[in-house]
């Protein structure tokens, strides 16, 4: 029991570094924050040398994020895929319809949704 506790100080040990670090890093940069003196030409945004014209912050179309969370959805299903490949020799041997079932229905699940998408319209950005 105890080898086995053992084993995990090394992760305890990086975990306190890492938290230490981090916990520094923020009350350093706080102290350093204090040292330096604000002026209203110093808080401006900097754009090329130019004053900035317009909002600092403009609204995004809303087809921007939903190109960004099909994006996630297809490359989630590259995430799955992946430990699927491998195993899929040692896999095949034990219980072969199991293994291509469960994928070929996830694809077909996944295809159906990319089907959704494009009949909606997701994927045209002239709209």
């Amino acid at each position: 029991m105890g080898s086995q506790l053992q084993q995990y100080l090394p992760v305890l040990v990086l975990l306190l570094v890492a938290v230490n670090f981090a916990g520094g890093t923020l009350v350093l940069s706080v102290l350093a924050g204090k040292l330096g003196r604000r002026t209203k030409t110093k808080d401006i945004p900097y754009e090329c040398g130019m004053l900035p014209e317009g909002p600092g912050n403009s609204r995004l179309s809303v087809k921007f994020y939903l190109v960004a969370l099909l994006f996630v959805l297809f490359d989630i299903e590259v995430v799955f895929m992946y430990p699927w490949a491998v195993i899929y020799k040692e896999m095949l041997r034990e219980n072969a319809a199991l293994i291509l079932g469960g994928m070929v229905s996830f694809l077909g699940v996944l295809f159906v949704g990319y089907l959704y998408a494009l009949k909606k319209g997701a994927f045209d950005w002239t709209k």
